[in-house]
C-alpha cells in the first residue's frame, strides 16, 4: 500500500548496503523487508526489484545516500530509505481518511441485509462467525435462523441435549464447531455476561483470532482488525502483495495493514465493509475492479496485476475415494424403516453421528442394484459415493446398526453423505 511517510535507517556504507541486500535475498530470493510509516502500513523495500518488476538500484542507494524521487508528489514530506523503490503508479494520491471514507459510504449503500448484521447482540454475533467459517453465507442462513429460533441464548444452548447439538449443525459440516460453540456457551452461562472485550472473547472455546476481533468490533466496538480470507485477497491487491498468501509472514504483513487502515470510530463496520468488498466485489476470479469503491488506492490495478494476484502456492492435489453406502429398508416394517449405522461419542470422526452401512459393517447384506452416485469432499478427500439399495433378509443386525423409523429422519444428526444418499433413494427431504 502506498505510504507518505518512511523513515530513514540509519546511514550505511556502500559495503554495509550491498551486504544487506546480498544477505536478503539469499533467505528470500528477493531481498524484501518492511518498515512502518507515518500511516502505520507495512512498506515493501526491495534493493534490486521495482514492484513492477526488476530494476538497477539508485546511485543514492549504492552511495549509502538516502534518494528521493523528483518526480514524487506526496501529501506532505516524503522520506525514502536508501533501499526503498516505492510504486511509481499510486503513492502521491493515497489518503488513509478518504480510503476509509469511501469504502464505508460504499458499505453504507450496498451491504446485504443479513440477520447478524441487524443486532449488536454478541450471542448472535458469536453464532453466525461460527457458521461462517469455511461456510458460505447462502449455506449459513437457514441454519442460523433455524438455530437463532430455538436457542436464542447461550443460556439456551448450554443445556441442549449432544443429540439436539448435532441435528440443528447437520448438514454444515466440521462439526467440532457445533461442540465448542456449546462449550462457549456453557462458560459464558456460568460466568453470567457476555466477555466484553478481545482477549476474554479469545479464551472461549473455538474462538481464533479472527472470530474474536469480529464479535469485539462489531458487538462492542473495539478496534480490532478481523482478518479473513477476503480481507487478505482486498489487501493483496491493494498493496500488490507478491509473496504466498498462506505463508505466516504474508498474513501479518496484510494484518497490520488491516490494523494500520481501520476506523477508529466504526471499527465493526469497516470490517465488514472489507470482507463485504472481498466477497461481492473483489472476488478470487474475474474481480470487479469498476464497481470498486477503492480501485484508485489499489497498486494491483495500477499494475494490471489484479487477476495475478494474490499469490496461493497451490496445495497437493485431494485424495480420491471410492465410498458404497447400503440403504437397507425393513422387511416386515412396511419399508417404514432404515438402516444406519450409529458413531459413538468417542469415534475420531462425526462422533454421535448415523451414517448409511457399508458392506464392511454388514458383510452378509446382499446388493440389488445402483441407485445412483454423488460426490462429496471431504477436507483433502474428494469421496465418489455410490448408493445401492440392498437387502439384509431375515439376519439379525448388530448393536452398532439399527432399525430408524424413516418418520425420525429429520430430527437425527444424519452426516451430510448419509442425508444425501438418503435423498437420492427418496426417503429424506431435501434441505
Amino acid at each position: 500500500m502506498p505510504n507518505y511517510n518512511v523513515a530513514p535507517a540509519p546511514r550505511a556504507t556502500s559495503a554495509q548496503a550491498v551486504g544487506a541486500g546480498s544477505h536478503e535475498a539469499g533467505r528470500g530470493g528477493q531481498g524484501l523487508n518492511y518498515s512502518i510509516g507515518r500511516v502505520g502500513l507495512p512498506v515493501r523495500r526491495d534493493r534490486h526489484h521495482y514492484w513492477g518488476g526488476p530494476t538497477p538500484a539508485p546511485a543514492a542507494a549504492r552511495s549509502g545516500r538516502h534518494h528521493r524521487r523528483s518526480d514524487a508528489q506526496p501529501h506532505g514530506k516524503v522520506r525514502y530509505h536508501a533501499n526503498c523503490r516505492m510504486p511509481r503508479i499510486i503513492q502521491a494520491k493515497f489518503s488513509p481518511a478518504k480510503f476509509r471514507r469511501e469504502l464505508l459510504a460504499w458499505y453504507d449503500r450496498n451491504k446485504r441485509d443479513l440477520p447478524w448484521r441487524r443486532t449488536r447482540d454478541p450471542w448472535a454475533i458469536h453464532v453466525s462467525e461460527i457458521m461462517l467459517q469455511q461456510t458460505r453465507v447462502a449455506a449459513v442462513l437457514p441454519y442460523y435462523e433455524r438455530f437463532m429460533a430455538r436457542y436464542s441464548s447461550p443460556r439456551a444452548f448450554a443445556r441442549a441435549p449432544d443429540s439436539a447439538v448435532l441435528a440443528c449443525w447437520a448438514g454444515l459440516g466440521y462439526y467440532s464447531r457445533a461442540r465448542n460453540l456449546q462449550a462457549a456457551a456453557v462458560r459464558i452461562t456460568q460466568a453470567g455476561v457476555y466477555p466484553q472485550d478481545y482477549d476474554a472473547i479469545r479464551a472461549l472455546p473455538g474462538a481464533g483470532a479472527y472470530t474474536a476481533a469480529a464479535i469485539a468490533s462489531i458487538a462492542f466496538g473495539e478496534a480490532r482488525a478481523a482478518v479473513d480470507g477476503n480481507v487478505l485477497r482486498v489487501l493483496a491487491r491493494v498493496t500488490a502483495e507478491k509473496a504466498d498468501l498462506r505463508a505466516s509472514q504474508t498474513r501479518a504483513r496484510l494484518e497490520a495493514a488491516a490494523q494500520a487502515l481501520l476506523h477508529a470510530r466504526r471499527p465493526g463496520d469497516f470490517n465488514q465493509a472489507l470482507m463485504e468488498l472481498g466477497a461481492t466485489v473483489c472476488l478470487p476470479r474475474n474481480p470487479r475492479c469498476p464497481a470498486c469503491p477503492v480501485a484508485g488506492w489499489c497498486e494491483a490495478r495500477a499494475l494490471g496485476l489484479q487477476d495475478q494476484l494474490p499469490v496461493k502456492l497451490s496445495r497437493p492435489r485431494p485424495a480420491e475415494v471410492v465410498r458404497r453406502l447400503l440403504v437397507i429398508l425393513g422387511k416386515g416394517r412396511g419399508n417404514g424403516a432404515v438402516l444406519l449405522r450409529h458413531l459413538a461419542a468417542d469415534s475420531p470422526r462425526l462422533a454421535g453421528f448415523w451414517e448409511l452401512p457399508e458392506p464392511e459393517h454388514v458383510p452378509r447384506a446382499r446388493a440389488l442394484r445402483e441407485i445412483g452416485e454423488f460426490r462429496h469432499t471431504i477436507v483433502s478427500t474428494n469421496h465418489r459415493c455410490r448408493v445401492l439399495l440392498a437387502s439384509l433378509g431375515s439376519r439379525a443386525v448388530d448393536r452398532v446398526c439399527k432399525w430408524t423409523p424413516l418418520a425420525s429422519l429429520a430430527s437425527l444428526p444424519l452426516s451430510t453423505m448419509a442425508r444425501k444418499a438418503l435423498v437420492l433413494a427418496g426417503l429424506a427431504p431435501a434441505r
